[in-house]
């Protein structure tokens, strides 16, 4: 019996890839999980195909999740998704001191209605976000958020929580050398997205221009 070709067999891998990455965008919007790694080990197990090398890459689950987003999730998403990236501008221009990036599903376009917006402000001084907090009257509640910072472990980084006008936002303190190293999630294969003020401005230009 012949055995089978090598593109048949890379067909073949390839499709698993893309089953595992469907299945994984799936329960990541239905349980609102945000790991993408962890949705993507948790559908490989459900398919049985646990096999570390058909597991596919970031850039593979982002893709799956914007179709399946794209596919189920309808307008209202889109417009949550909008609205805070558009509120994300003004918080990102009055955090301007620390640098501020745009993280999470609100940059990667997965936010919906209950997705805070996640901002990562640089300083080596954290106590001066919450100065910075305190002098315009803002309520915060302290929290933490585990990430690894370059090429240590993963550790809990300092956070705050606010509420502004019904859209929440994370507040994950870091510091300046992370403008340089972008941190990553536990158990991500790479940096985590991030984007500027600038580049957030051009995303929503672009989302706005005719196609």
């Amino acid at each position: 019996m012949p055995s089978t070709s090598r593109p048949s067999r890379t067909r073949d891998r390839d499709h698993d890839r893309l089953r595992i990455a469907r299945t994984a965008a799936r329960l990541m919007v239905e349980s609102g999980e945000r790991d993408l790694r962890h949705a993507c080990r948790k559908a490989a197990r459900q398919l049985g195909m646990d096999e570390p090398s058909l597991l596919p890459d970031d850039s593979q689950l982002q893709q799956a999740l914007q179709d399946h987003l794209r596919l189920f999730a309808g307008p209202s998403q889109q417009d949550a998704l909008q609205l805070r990236r558009q509120t994300a501008v003004n918080a990102m221009e009055f955090f301007q001191p620390f640098a501020p990036r745009l993280a999470g599903p609100v940059l990667e376009g997965s936010a919906d209605a209950h997705s805070p917006v996640q901002l990562h402000l640089h300083t080596d001084e954290p106590e001066a976000v919450q100065r910075h907090l305190h002098d315009h009257h803002l309520p915060a509640h302290e929290g933490s958020t585990r990430l690894r910072l370059g090429s240590g472990g993963v550790q809990p980084q300092l956070s705050w929580h606010i509420d502004a006008d019904g859209i929440a936002f994370e507040l994950v303190v870091l510091p300046e050398q992370a403008l340089r190293q972008p941190p990553s999630l536990p158990g991500a294969d790479s940096p985590m997205p991030r984007a500027s003020l600038a580049q957030l401005r051009q995303l929503l230009q672009s989302r706005r221009e005719p196609r």
